[in-house]
């Protein structure tokens, strides 16, 4: 029997490496389903997405809108490539999931002009979604404690505590800003959470971000800004608006952390200086 052709596919380089360098062999799907699958790939969660589903930085993307038989078929690796029931899923584009390098003077300076209003951009998450990330957050800037009441708070495939999160986390990867503490309680609290946010939450911690994310950071501070938020909120039942509200957290807290630094000491001019 002639084997079904490969079907091209495109990913993020790190999620071709990974599997390059898995070993032959069956994998658990975590999640069926008609837009995207799911898989366990020696305990990181690798996707195959359709057009209609979100482009997560751990997924293979097809082109279709849906995915078909291959939803329902088994899963292996074999020669770094992964089959779909019988159908090889190669790789032949990659992209780039990384978030934009932003420069952090510049976006908050943009964010602050008077033609854009406050701080941050006009919230369009739900309330709901608001209110329920920020009863675990807590009024003050996030640290290990608030990381440990949000790690795997909220139902379904990603918590909403993750997504907002992955958020914040990203957020400070663009602007280049390191966040030792809050990584380090992330990492030990990964297992806590199902095994995609805990691969997205790994990914935020590398400054790696849905499509819609990265164009989000891109817009700040621009025309495109409110947009841009309207459709990250939109992503998935609370996903988007749950990663839209950890961003616009995040860039509260540097604001104000810029407008409260103290200012440098004045030098002192000693006798017989110039």
């Amino acid at each position: 029997m002639t084997p079904p052709p490969a079907i091209p596919v495109s990913a993020p380089p790190g999620v071709r490496d990974r599997l390059r360098a898995a070993p032959d062999g069956g994998l658990r799907v975590v999640h069926p389903g008609r837009h995207a699958v799911y898989l366990d790939l020696d305990g990181w969660c690798l996707g195959v997405v359709g057009s209609r589903a979100a482009a997560v930085p751990c997924a293979l993307r097809v082109a279709a809108p849906d995915l078909g038989p291959l939803a329902t078929g088994s899963a292996y690796v074999r020669g770094g490539v992964l089959h779909l029931g019988d159908t090889p899923l190669r790789v032949g584009r990659l992209v780039d999931a990384r978030a934009p390098r932003l420069d952090l003077g510049d976006t908050l300076r943009h964010l602050t002009e008077p033609t854009m209003g406050p701080t941050t951009a006009p919230a369009v998450s739900p309330a709901a979604v608001v209110e329920f990330i920020d009863a675990a957050w807590g009024a003050g800037p996030l640290g290990p404690d608030a990381v440990a009441r949000l790690v795997g708070r909220g139902d379904g495939l990603t918590p909403l505590g993750d997504d907002a999160l992955c958020g914040w986390l990203a957020l400070h990867r663009s602007v280049g800003e390191p966040t030792p503490a809050v990584d380090a309680a992330v990492r030990a609290l990964l297992p806590r959470t199902t095994l995609l946010s805990a691969t997205l939450l790994d990914c935020a911690l590398r400054g790696e971000v849905l499509p819609e994310f990265a164009a989000y950071l891109t817009a700040l501070g621009t025309p495109d800004e409110l947009a841009r938020a309207a459709t990250l909120a939109a992503i998935g039942h609370t996903s988007g608006a749950g990663l839209l509200h950890g961003a616009q957290r995040a860039l509260a807290e540097l604001a104000r952390r810029t407008t409260e630094a103290p200012a440098p000491p004045r030098p002192t001019l000693t006798r017989g200086a110039a």
